[in-house]
């Protein structure tokens, strides 16, 4: 008897159907490779929800995912939706409600250069020789983003803005617990970023993270400003295996470490509440310049299902097949686009080869 898992499936704007079809065509492979089911239950979210429904993140939308497994989630947004108030757009609408509803609090953001790729990353090649693999993990419900006080009040010259940072010694504990526990499945290295040299909320951040280190012999722990962990990543990013941060420093090195791939394209992404439940989503936006050419890279998406069958389903040898496949058409030369950059050996392909090519190695 086959295992069975409900996904609920959020194509969104923009490419976002156009890589998803993609990505629920591998899923397709992983179920007869490995005799599971994947109910999969179709949702409208993002500035299509706005056109269907009136809202960016329907009641319907926020039930099917309730009774899913998981959320296999593509990209909202686009320039026909801008001229609306800023919280009724479909970024704002759609992604924060769905985090503050399934309290999906870490985020974890690989950032990862395949050998065949080392051509495309900004970095010098000596920097990236080989390839490089690191995890970002970030805190994603607290932190200055989400505590209160905050706001804009006074006038004239005496107008001023303010935001509060806070975090709790829960919420530090358990997002640190999700980098150990990364660390321990990997090289077992894990640099936590804060700014304790300034900051009180870091002081309690290095307090709580040394503290989870003890339950960790096997992980080796290092403490990094953000500002040196920012130069780092652009000197040297092989020297990171793990990389623990807050809400506002992991959403600025997670971007950073990204664009040192290369392409938006290729990176995946979680958001993992407690337990098993987890929203998987490309880290690129939904790239309206190119939506409806067949030019989309697929590759990021597809790699977030794998983040899903791993996190999610507990399906490591399916998620792992689905990584290998992606190396091997690499290294075959299949490229979109995005990662082409006109060597001996490469074949430019449309997102569908690219599909194509990769369900071929499973």
């Amino acid at each position: 008897m086959s295992r069975k898992y409900k996904i609920a499936v959020l194509a969104g704007d923009g490419i976002g159907p156009e890589v998803m079809a993609e990505a629920l065509q591998v899923l397709d492979c992983i179920e007869q490779k490995f005799s599971v089911h994947f109910e999969r239950q179709l949702a409208n979210v993002g500035g299509m929800a706005i056109d269907r429904d009136g809202t960016a993140l329907p009641e319907r939308t926020i039930e099917i995912c309730r009774s899913a497994d998981a959320v296999l989630f593509g990209s909202v947004g686009g320039p026909q939706w801008e001229t609306l108030p800023v919280e009724q757009r479909p970024e704002r609408a759609a992604l924060l409600p769905l985090r503050r509803i399934f309290d999906l609090f870490c985020n974890l953001r690989p950032a990862i250069v395949f050998p065949a790729l080392t051509g495309a990353s900004s970095l010098k090649q000596e920097a990236v020789a080989g390839g490089f693999n690191l995890l970002v993990v970030r805190e994603l419900t607290g932190g200055i983003y989400f505590a209160a006080p905050k706001g804009i009040e006074g006038e004239g010259s005496a107008r001023k803005g303010y935001d509060t940072l806070l975090y709790t010694d829960a919420e530090v504990e358990r997002i640190a617990q999700v980098a150990f526990n990364a660390a321990r499945r990997r090289e077992g290295r894990l640099v936590s970023v804060d700014k304790a040299n300034v900051l009180s909320t870091s002081v309690l951040w290095r307090e709580v993270v040394e503290r989870v280190a003890a339950e960790y012999p096997e992980v080796k722990l290092s403490h990094m400003y953000v500002d040196n962990a920012a130069m780092q990543l652009v000197k040297s990013p092989k020297q990171f295996d793990v990389i623990l941060c807050d809400n506002m420093f992991g959403d600025i090195l997670s971007d950073e470490a990204a664009m040192l791939t290369g392409s938006l394209g290729m990176l995946p992404s979680a958001s993992l509440a407690d337990g098993s439940f987890g929203l998987y989503e490309p880290a690129g936006g939904s790239a309206p310049d190119i939506a409806g050419k067949g030019i989309a890279n697929p590759i990021a998406q597809i790699l977030s299902a794998a983040m899903m069958l791993r996190h999610s389903f507990a399906l490591e040898a399916a998620a792992v097949a689905i990584e290998n496949a992606v190396e091997q058409a690499l290294n075959e030369g299949f490229r979109t686009v995005d990662i082409c950059l006109g060597l001996e050996g490469e074949r430019q392909v449309s997102t569908s080869d690219m599909g194509a090519a990769i369900r071929g190695h499973l």
